[in-house]
């Protein structure tokens, strides 16, 4: 029994329906807290706890995203865990902790994201879409953080952050909390501007930020949880000693559970960093499965501390309507969704010597669309071409406008665009922040401002009479996102890869899906993993 289970002395017994009643409010309140920090996202959920956040006003918010929400009916999350040992704050954690995380102190880990997942919830309920992304993905870092353009796809947010760092250091007036929050969101906009250009200008709606120690803090007033592995593992560095079936685990088994990507006594398992992805979604779906079978969360110590844990260790964007998105992806509540984790090619060393994982782009892009389309609720209404409206890139004038706050942007899709064929234009500051980026074309350029469009990742297009004929024009907004691979000019015949098969992440037996594949596992259930 745990400290927690201890009840306070009741003074007078509240009628049957009034009890129940407030049973039932406690264990919505305390679903939906857990769900916020490990990664459900706000999806263990009812109304009342939107209600309760809303008002405690605790949770840190961020207002990198603009404080826009979806422009349609679905809603993409990106959900970040820091391998920081540190708090939302930047401070050190009490002894006690260190020992129990068996990660290191304050000095090991950094501002890496180490766990990176892309939550698709579609608006009309049906099955949602977890995509989680490998963290030693070797990518194009978008900005080229503290001059480093390529790396790990985790770095970004770190790299970041150090530039923001060096940037302030002389800056007077600010203070510590002041000077942490800045840093942050220079990290935040790098990642998810990284993650973006990745998954092919995947929208980004929403994101999620949790620290090491959220997860170990939660994971204390909810134990034990259960788990089941395929053979017996064990791992000295992450502290993981499992045997084969299911069992119940504490609050520091469960982070050895998640962070185990090696074994000591049976090589033969041939564990990978993938491995580590396959774990972390055994236990959201593990965690999710048992909160919906049991009503015995219905403490108020506990709810106290889930509440207190999310205010310390989790920061959302300004614009995540909790209210609103409560009704939308309460479904997840009884394992509506799938997870995958996108393949990687090889394992192999970067030009400096570090491991990373070299992945095919065209590849997981045409996967990640293939995923999230499958589930999209509203499709966008195409360009119909009228007469004469045909012309080649050649005799069409593109210029850009860059609305986003980001500087460089213009010039470099100008650039881009003239390596496709298309002429050069102009490239401009806009006067004002733009959310939603936007292709103009003037008269008789509709055909190739549709092209374009696609070409830039699925973006929106609109007539401008005051455009000259045959003139298009790019405003590039917040949300935009130079797709890779769009400098290099493509035989107009190439033909897009089809989209990776999926493979069962879980099942008997010690073998798994190899790193090259697409594994797929299903919510809903306490799934074996390796």
């Amino acid at each position: 029994m745990n400290d927690d289970d201890t009840q306070g002395q009741v003074l007078a017994e509240p009628p049957m329906t009034v009890r129940s009643a407030a049973r039932r409010r406690a264990r919505v309140l305390t679903l939906a807290a857990i769900g916020l920090v490990l990664a459900l996202v706000l999806s263990l959920v009812g109304y009342a706890v939107f209600q309760y956040f809303n008002l405690s006003l605790g949770i840190k918010r961020s207002d990198i995203l603009g404080g826009q929400g979806s422009t349609s009916a679905d809603t993409n999350i990106l959900i970040m865990g820091l391998d920081s040992r540190l708090d939302e704050n930047g401070k050190p954690l009490p002894a006690q902790i260190y020992n129990a995380l068996h990660a290191g102190d304050q000095s090991n880990g950094g501002l890496n994201a180490n766990v990176l997942m892309l939550l698709h919830v579609p608006g009309d309920g049906s099955k949602a879409t977890e995509i989680s992304i490998p963290r030693d993905d070797y990518v194009n870092l978008v900005g080229c953080p503290d001059g480093q353009c390529h790396g790990k796809i985790k770095q970004a947010y770190g790299l970041a952050f150090d530039q923001e760092s060096r940037r302030i250091a002389s800056q007077s007036g600010l203070d510590g909390t002041q000077r942490q929050q800045m840093e942050r969101d220079a990290g935040r906009r790098a990642e998810i501007s990284t993650v973006r250009q990745f998954l092919a200008g995947a929208p980004i709606n929403h994101f999620v930020e949790v620290t090491l120690v959220a997860f170990y803090q939660i994971a204390q007033v909810v134990q034990p949880i259960t788990v089941c592995v395929n053979e017996n593992t064990q791992d000295s560095y992450s502290g993981a000693n499992f045997h084969r079936g299911r069992q119940q685990i504490n609050a520091s088994q469960a982070l050895a559970f998640v962070r185990q990507r090696r074994d000591d006594l049976h090589p033969a398992l041939n564990f990978t960093d993938l491995d580590r992805e396959r774990r972390q979604q055994a236990f959201i779906s593990s965690l999710a499965f048992q909160l919906k079978q049991a009503e015995t969360f219905t403490d108020p110590i506990k709810l106290t501390r889930i509440i207190d844990v999310a205010k310390q260790n989790t920061a959302i964007d300004s614009g995540l309507n909790v209210l609103s998105f409560a009704k939308q992806a309460s479904s997840l509540t009884g394992g509506n969704v799938t997870f995958y984790t996108l393949p990687i090619d090889h394992f192999g060393k970067d030009p400096i010597g570090e491991d990373v994982n070299f992945v095919n782009v065209p590849l997981i892009q045409a996967t990640v669309r293939h995923l999230l389309s499958a589930t999209a609720t509203a499709t966008p209404t195409p360009v119909r071409p009228q007469p004469g409206s045909s012309a080649k890139p050649a005799h069409v004038v593109v210029d850009a406008v860059n609305a986003s706050g980001r500087s460089g942007l213009a010039s470099q899709l100008e650039r881009a665009l003239t390596a496709r064929g298309f002429s050069a234009g102009t490239a401009s500051t806009g006067h004002v922040l733009v959310h939603v980026s936007l292709v103009e074309f003037g008269a008789g350029g509709d055909t190739a401002a549709s092209s374009l469009a696609r070409t830039l990742g699925g973006l929106p297009t609109a007539p401008q009479a005051t455009l000259p004929a045959g003139r298009i024009r790019v405003v590039i907004g917040t949300d935009f996102t130079l797709p890779t691979g769009t400098a290099t000019k493509s035989s107009p015949t190439a033909a897009a890869p089809a989209p990776a098969t999926a493979v069962q992440g879980a099942g008997a037996g010690v073998p798994a899906p190899p790193p090259t594949a697409l594994s797929a596992l299903s919510g809903g259930g306490i799934p074996c993993v390796k």
